[in-house]
Parts: structure tokens; C-alpha cells; sequence
């Protein structure tokens, strides 16, 4: 028996529904509750890893309220609600073979259909990620994006790691638009000269998803420091993204045996550009 099947009914059995928990309470936290909340969700793995004594001084409250914060959400204690973090860090940290095993095990590789079986569940992924931000969108919102981008002067976009393919599509697709842009990455390491050029009247694009790449959150504040608007793409509310984001959308990504593709934020990205481009045109057009 496993940590997690230690955890009472009634309460989240697995990461992804104590995330969804945490984020459809998070206005009605007490105010200490809430600061736990969003360090838990901002640092996975340190409350994986950490000591209630530890991640208590990391995100600045008493170790009873790890204890509160814990109660709120149904576990009896810490102890209880950190297995999930674990669980969740078992479930990421595994390794692209022991990804491989796994899949060859739930889609049965090598007993006739089990490639075809992969691919269908890596469309059924992408359909579900797709439906999911169909429906979470706010089309004020993405109204909202769209005129902070079209008004701005060059459009700066920060990603690295699993988010680098959405901002180099950004990049490529702008260009071709006609929409001056500027992708952050250096071989000689000169990011901070380049985000150093950025003004008020740009805007910075950061994308970016538990577990948060440190370069991309760094570069975002440094953007946000210097008055650069941040319009952030990114997985929760308690992001370190969205909390310094002018805008910022949500996106979950579905996963299929532990491969997440980027169907939905790929979409997201598209509409923007495109989006943007046309509310160029048209302003173009009335003058």
C-alpha cells in the first residue's frame, strides 16, 4: 500500500485533484491559508522533499499552519497531504524508459494494434486539451491580450525548456505577420541585455508550467520591474507568472502515460498572433 491510499475518502487522491481543489477555493482562503497555498503550488517538489519546519520558514508562516492549510483540504494532518507531492514527483521525475514501460504496458505495444493504440491516446489527450480551454477561455480576456499586444511597439517572448517550441512558433509566426518580435535566448548569454532594451511600451509574452522554469520567471519580473507589461501563459493561478502578469491565461495540458504535448497552448499561441495581426490590419485599414 502506497502513501497515498493512507488518505481518507473525501479527500484529493492524487496531485492534479488537490491542485484543482486548491485553485477553486483559493478566494476563500484565510489569508495565511492562501499563502501556503500558493507557495505549495509554486514549489511541488520542496514540499515533496522538505520538513514541515523548513517549508514553513520557506513560505513565511508557522509550521501549524502547514498543519490548517493541510485540515482545509480534508487530510488529518501534514504528513498525509505531502504523500501526494511525492506521488506527484514519482510520477514526473520517472524517466523517459521507465515513460516507455509504462506505455508499452496500458497500450499493449508489441500485441498488434499497441502503436496504433498510442497514437489514438495521444489524440485523445490533445482533444481533451483542447476542449478544456475551449470552455475556460474568457473571451474578455482574450480581448484584453489582443489589444495589449497590438498596441505594442516589440513583443518580447520568454520560454525555455518543454514551453520553447510554443515561443519559437511565436516568434516565426510574428515575424512572417509583420509584427516586430524579439525571442529571448542567447549562445553567448546575453538575455539580460536583450530584456535590458525593453520598454513600457512593449510586451513581454512568458510561458511556463509547474515545475516553473527559473530563467523564464526571473526574465518575466526583471521584464515587470522595468514597467514592461507580462502577459503570462501558464497552468494556475498561483503561478509566479500569473502574479505578475497584466493578463495571463490558464492552460492544462492533458497527458497520455505521462507525455504532455502542447495541443492546447499551441492554439492559444496561434489565435494571438493571428488575432493580433488582423486588429493590425484593420487599424491600418480606418487610417
Amino acid at each position: 500500500m502506497s502513501d497515498v491510499d493512507t488518505i481518507s475518502a473525501g479527500t484529493p487522491g492524487d496531485f492534479d485533484s488537490l491542485r484543482a481543489m486548491i485553485l477553486e477555493r483559493r478566494d476563500s482562503l484565510p489569508k495565511r491559508i492562501a499563502q501556503v497555498a500558493a507557495y505549495a503550488l509554486a514549489n511541488p517538489d520542496d514540499i515533496a522533499f522538505g520538513t514541515a519546519a523548513s517549508i514553513a520558514t520557506s513560505a513565511g508562516v508557522q509550521p501549524s499552519t502547514l498543519v490548517r492549510f493541510a485540515q482545509q483540504l480534508g487530510f488529518d494532518g501534514f504528513t498525509s497531504m505531502q504523500a501526494l507531492f511525492r506521488e506527484r514527483l514519482r510520477e514526473r521525475t520517472s524517466s523517459y524508459e521507465e515513460r516507455l514501460s509504462a506505455l508499452q504496458a496500458n497500450a499493449g505495444i508489441g500485441a498488434g494494434a499497441g502503436h496504433r493504440a498510442v497514437f489514438d491516446g495521444f489524440v485523445t489527450a490533445a482533444t481533451t486539451s483542447l476542449a478544456d480551454i475551449a470552455r475556460s477561455v474568457d473571451t474578455a480576456q482574450l480581448e484584453r491580450a489582443v489589444d495589449l499586444l497590438a498596441d505594442a511597439r516589440t513583443v518580447y517572448i520568454l520560454a525555455k525548456r518543454r514551453s520553447y517550441p510554443v515561443a519559437s512558433y511565436l516568434a516565426y509566426a510574428l515575424g512572417k505577420l509583420n509584427i516586430r518580435n524579439q525571442l529571448i535566448e542567447s549562445a553567448a548569454g546575453l538575455n539580460a541585455e536583450m530584456i535590458s532594451f525593453a520598454t513600457p511600451g512593449d510586451v513581454a509574452i512568458a510561458i511556463s508550467f509547474s515545475p516553473y522554469a527559473p530563467a523564464t520567471v526571473e526574465e518575466a519580473r526583471a521584464m515587470a520591474g522595468q514597467g514592461v507589461p507580462v502577459l503570462a501563459i501558464t497552468d494556475s493561478a498561483f503561478s509566479p507568472l500569473a502574479q505578475i502578469a497584466s493578463v495571463w491565461f490558464e492552460v492544462a495540458e492533458a497527458d497520455f502515460s505521462g507525455f504532455r504535448s502542447l495541443s492546447a497552448t499551441m492554439a492559444l499561441a496561434m489565435a494571438l498572433a493571428v488575432s493580433v495581426a488582423e486588429r493590425r490590419r484593420a487599424a491600418s485599414a480606418k487610417r
